[in-house]
């Protein structure tokens, strides 16, 4: 599953390694794509956010780092005293040494598909923390898989939309 030049990655997402970085944070990280083992410039990660949880304030150096809401909502304040609301379908990219917070404000867990370029030793953070799991509803976000609800006709399961 690594990417030498020339190959491709695929990976599921409900197969990652999941961590928390520290035993008191209260997100979580499913690493997607690994720059150690995977030969890529960038790290990925689907970042699960607590109800109230957020990350202390920090910044990247060098690094610019991308959120994409898949669920969720949430907040993200900037050392310059911005605020900016984030929302299912929201993509956010924070420079390099912009320092910040992500909180989630919504009554249901957020979550964010993360990219961090160049990887900045996130990788390895996310690696040396504490092992964690998914549960089914962090599978279901995560994996796009919600079970069907009957059609109006009853007929046939129709997906949601």
């Amino acid at each position: 599953m690594t990417s030498a030049k020339g190959e491709l990655l695929l990976r599921r997402a409900v197969d990652c390694r999941v961590s928390r970085i520290s035993p008191a944070d209260t997100n979580k990280f499913a690493m997607l794509v690994d720059p150690l083992t995977d030969r890529t410039p960038f790290v990925s990660a689907v970042e699960i956010f607590e109800v109230g949880g957020k990350t202390p304030p920090h910044f990247h150096a060098t690094a610019h780092e991308m959120f994409y809401v898949l669920s969720g909502s949430g907040r993200c304040r900037c050392d310059d005293g911005s605020v900016h609301e984030i929302a299912q379908g929201d993509a956010l990219v924070l420079p390099p040494g912009r320092e910040h917070v992500i909180e989630n404000i919504g009554t249901e867990r957020l979550y964010c598909l993360t990219v961090m370029v160049p990887n900045e030793g996130f990788a390895e953070m996310i690696r040396n923390g504490q092992p964690m799991a998914l549960d089914e509803a962090d599978r279901a976000v995560i994996s796009g898989s919600r079970a069907p609800r009957p059609s109006p006709s009853g007929s046939s399961p129709v997906r949601p939309a």
